[in-house]
């Protein structure tokens, strides 16, 4: 059976894209108009199939192998090569060593204080500003997020670092190389443009050395962090950094803008907030910050977090490429396919989601998880390529939500209600999400107020 999707266009689909707002709407605009799997046009490779079924998607889950085109623009990040495309073989065994490192409880625990200990220094700088004065949460809560998997992936040695430096740096890149993959024009002459990103880049490898090097010299090969298990593996140096590079990237980015969009959603929506608050009064009492056991009874919380994540997924999407054909309900998918992930879309399927829009953290107590398909929730991705830090992730956003809701009412400044979600590597906000914070009283009524119609709404 022939897949179903728009005509093809003569600029490979860009010009479709730019029109939607971005490859995020435009996936949930062909799969409304399309159903579950569409065929359309993709940007660095070529035609893709797009799949927003999760029973569907289960058929694609074991493939291991990544589309080498539509991660080119990371490759400048990686001197030992792209890791995002590695092959199979060479991509289980780091696998394997990340997720003994980012998944591993007991290194959890051991950060987790450092980790408070950040978060309080941030909050303590929300309680110095005026009741009027806005806080920007991305570029705030991105800086805070760089600084824990800073501590965490390099040993320690997040001092080494200028965390807001090395925001800017990532985003110099990023734009550069994004906007060469898009064709999506960015300010500035081709060649300044390139200079900047140049020296940008050159700047992350030199932070990244440094701290190599102090760890080195130090002669720490513990493995229960990043630098310490990848020396004590035998990687080559630029592995490590390349290693490295990827994983502060990509877990500051994600979690950052996760932590941003949840607040966003509880002040929006009240009653929830006060759900939040009341459950953290309970579990904590006169604690301004909980021990990493007691995430595991802040369960509305963790609810709420999830709830954000399939709204606002921090990774809008993810591709695969299949090895061999592929049979996904009535159409045969040929070997070489790109095959597209569209989170969103997915996290917005009315049939497994009743009323998507709406923002319900009621949606992930387990009677409801027990009547979803597995792949029916997938904001850290699925299958072999998955994200590695997932777990790590959520350990870190549940604790800096806990610290900044058990101390602070957070409401949005005034004008800046309605947020609109970008494309930017990760699901961004335009104008990022500007909140008022004071602090919160000790008790606070729980309105009962009906749920938008929308998450905006």
């Amino acid at each position: 059976m022939t897949i179903p999707g728009p005509e093809p266009r003569a600029d490979d689909g860009v010009g479709a894209i730019t029109a939607a707002g971005g490859l995020h709407t435009y996936q949930l605009r062909l799969h409304a108009e399309y159903g579950p799997v569409v065929r359309f046009q993709l940007p660095g490779a070529g035609t893709a199939v797009s799949v927003a079924d999760p029973v569907l998607l289960e058929a694609t889950a074991r493939i291991n192998k990544r589309p080498e085109r539509l991660f080119e623009f990371l490759a400048p990040l990686c001197e030992a090569g792209n890791l995002q495309v590695i092959p199979a073989d060479e991509h289980t065994p780091l696998r394997r060593l990340l997720l003994s490192v980012l998944a591993g409880r007991p290194s959890h625990e051991r950060h987790f204080a450092r980790f408070t200990e950040l978060t309080t220094e941030l909050a303590d700088n929300w309680a110095a500003r005026t009741d009027s004065d806005p806080v920007e949460l991305q570029k705030d809560l991105t800086a805070l997020t760089l600084r824990m998997i800073s501590e965490y992936a390099l040993g320690g040695d997040s001092e080494a670092t200028d965390p807001d430096r090395v925001v800017a740096a990532f985003e110099e890149v990023l734009t550069e190389y994004l906007g060469r993959l898009y064709e999506v024009p960015v300010p500035g002459t081709q060649d300044e443009r390139a200079r900047r990103a140049d020296e940008a880049l050159a700047y992350l490898r030199a932070t990244v050395d440094r701290v190599v090097a102090a760890h080195r010299s130090g002669g720490r090969t513990d493995k229960s962090d990043l630098i310490g298990a990848l020396v004590e593996a035998g990687e080559s140096p630029a592995r490590i950094r390349d290693t490295v590079m990827v994983t502060m990237l990509a877990a500051h980015h994600t979690t950052g803008v996760a932590v941003s969009w949840t607040l966003h959603l509880l002040a929006r929506h009240p009653e929830a907030a006060a759900r939040v608050a009341d459950e953290l009064d309970g579990v904590l009492g006169d604690r301004a910050a909980p021990e990493y056991a007691d995430l595991r009874r802040l369960t509305y919380l963790e609810m709420a977090l999830k709830e954000s994540m399939r709204l606002y997924p921090p990774g809008p999407y993810g591709a695969r490429e299949t090895t061999e054909t592929l049979v996904l309900g009535d159409h045969e998918i040929p070997a070489g396919t790109t095959i597209f992930y569209p989170f969103w879309a997915v996290h917005m399927n009315p049939e497994y989601w009743p009323e998507p829009e709406k923002f319900e953290p009621e949606r992930f107590t387990p009677e409801e998880v027990a009547k979803r398909p597995k792949l029916a929730y997938i904001p850290f991705g699925l299958g072999p390529r998955s994200c590695e830090g997932a777990v790590l992730a959520m350990v870190e956003a549940e604790l800096i939500l806990a610290v900044l809701l058990k101390r602070f009412r957070i409401r949005p400044a005034p004008g800046h209600e309605t947020v609109t979600p970008i494309e930017r590597f990760v699901l961004w906000a335009a104008d990022d999400i500007r909140m008022l914070v004071s602090p919160r009283p000790r008790t606070e009524p729980c309105p009962r107020l009906p749920h938008p119609a929308a998450p905006d709404g």
